[in-house]
């Protein structure tokens, strides 16, 4: 009876996460091709999921997406956080400064959890970051992270061939390693277009664990120059430091 128990809890997540990954609702037979599960037991699932309110569903039930209480959840989470009081402010002050748009990411496997952001004031589109997963090789935040790791457990963590957000995303797995050997050399990762066209991003990892699970980014427009990337850079690394001093200082582990 227990290994059913544990295929019905599993089976429950893999339909919340294709649900929550999809930018439109799904039939079920849009979800039985995504998760691979039988389609009697996938419908019992979600009969139960949307009288929970896990899942929501049109007047008809032919399509479905993620509920309520899917929310709940992840506030839930947010709101225990011990680290993301200090690292919101961080982001304020951040974005004070430099005046572009600033995150704070967890690595969660070979993706990146967005946790809190302070959008620019002056941005044209705003794009909702937190409670989004980005795959971490084609993001500022997910090499710094990578970085903290060896090449090894690059290699074991992340799938092959590596998927690409963008024509400038980095596809190549030598091509990654080798990256990630400058951000290690340097202390913090640049990219440029690789996630979403028009946009760089810097980040710093934040050193209060180890290896470090976090990191601050700054995204600005790919169209500028050097001069205004080093001035951003040297923020986000001043800004990410003070950030790790006081979580340090605070016992937040």
């Amino acid at each position: 009876m227990e290994p059913q128990l544990v295929k019905s809890a599993e089976r429950t997540v893999r339909i919340l996460e294709a649900l929550a990954e999809s930018h439109n609702h799904l039939t079920l037979s849009e979800l039985q091709q995504r998760t691979g599960f039988p389609r009697s037991s996938l419908h019992a699932l979600m009969r139960t999921l949307v009288e929970l309110n896990w899942v929501e569903t049109d007047s008809a039930r032919s399509a479905f997406g993620i509920g309520p209480h899917a929310l709940l959840t992840g506030t839930a989470y947010l709101d225990k956080d011990p680290a993301l009081p200090f690292a919101q402010e961080t982001l304020e002050d951040l974005r004070a400064e430099i005046g572009q748009t600033a995150h704070f990411a967890r690595r969660d496997g070979a993706h990146v959890l967005y946790l809190a952001t302070r959008e620019s004031r002056e941005a044209d589109h705003v794009i909702p970051r937190v409670g989004r997963r980005l795959p971490a090789h084609v993001t500022a935040l997910g090499q710094v992270l990578l970085a903290q790791l060896t090449d090894d457990e690059v290699v074991a963590l992340l799938p092959e061939p590596l998927d690409g957000l963008t024509e400038h995303s980095i596809t190549d797995l030598n091509k990654l390693t080798g990256e990630l050997d400058q951000v290690r050399t340097r202390g913090w990762a640049y990219e440029r277009e690789q996630g979403t066209p028009g946009l760089a991003c810097v980040a710093v990892a934040v050193d209060y664990r180890i290896p470090a699970t976090d990191a601050i980014s700054c995204a600005m427009p790919a169209r500028l120059g050097p001069s205004e990337v080093e001035r951003i850079t040297e923020a986000v690394i001043k800004h990410t430091r003070k950030l790790a001093a006081t979580l340090r200082r605070e016992g937040i582990r």
